[in-house]
């Protein structure tokens, strides 16, 4: 492969619908062929350079500000940025998309169920948050807005991880990234 100038692919979707699964072992493979990738996920920015951030839809909207600033550092060195949030209005992923040069950001939605989402409950927040321990939580009592035009929409209940991780490399191969 050849070196990238720099890309993001923005994973937007509900919590369990495989954003960081998919985006981990995608880094993998395009750092085996040779690619500068860098993940960043959500969930590691709230723990240092987000943690001063709580879940209102103001700290959302800095939250992902936060990250697509990074994301765009990382980008302009190169690097095939993998992002992985949440990210659960169109608004904030529309700011982030414009502040890229055209061509250079990607919005991946993993669009799995909700139920499929609560079955798989990974971190336990879908079962804490029907029994009202986690307010505000995506998909619960705070809305996700599903992306209007992403560039590449997965469901990760129809592939097995391997499936859509090829299909996702596919898509890095075919759009030149």
């Amino acid at each position: 492969m050849e070196q990238n100038i720099g890309s993001i692919l923005w994973f937007t979707g509900l919590s369990g619908s495989g954003k960081t699964t998919l985006a981990t072992a995608l880094a993998a493979k395009l750092k085996a062929n040779g690619q500068r990738a860098y993940l960043l996920d959500g969930d590691v920015l709230r723990t240092g350079l987000c943690s001063d951030l709580k879940f209102s839809d103001k700290d959302r909207r800095e939250n992902i500000r936060r990250a697509g600033e990074v994301a765009k550092l990382l980008m302009n060195e190169g690097y095939i940025v993998l992002c992985t949030f949440i990210s659960p209005f169109n608004s904030d992923r529309q700011i982030v998309r414009e502040a890229c040069p055209a061509g250079r950001f990607h919005e991946i939605y993993v669009s799995t169920p909700l139920s499929i989402c609560e079955e798989r409950d990974p971190k336990g927040l879908y079962a804490k948050a029907r029994g009202g321990l986690i307010p505000l939580f995506t998909g619960i009592d705070s809305p996700y807005e599903k992306p209007v035009e992403p560039e590449l929409e997965i469901n990760t209940n129809d592939y097995t991880i391997d499936e859509a991780v090829n299909y996702l490399l596919d898509y890095v191969l075919r759009v030149k990234l």
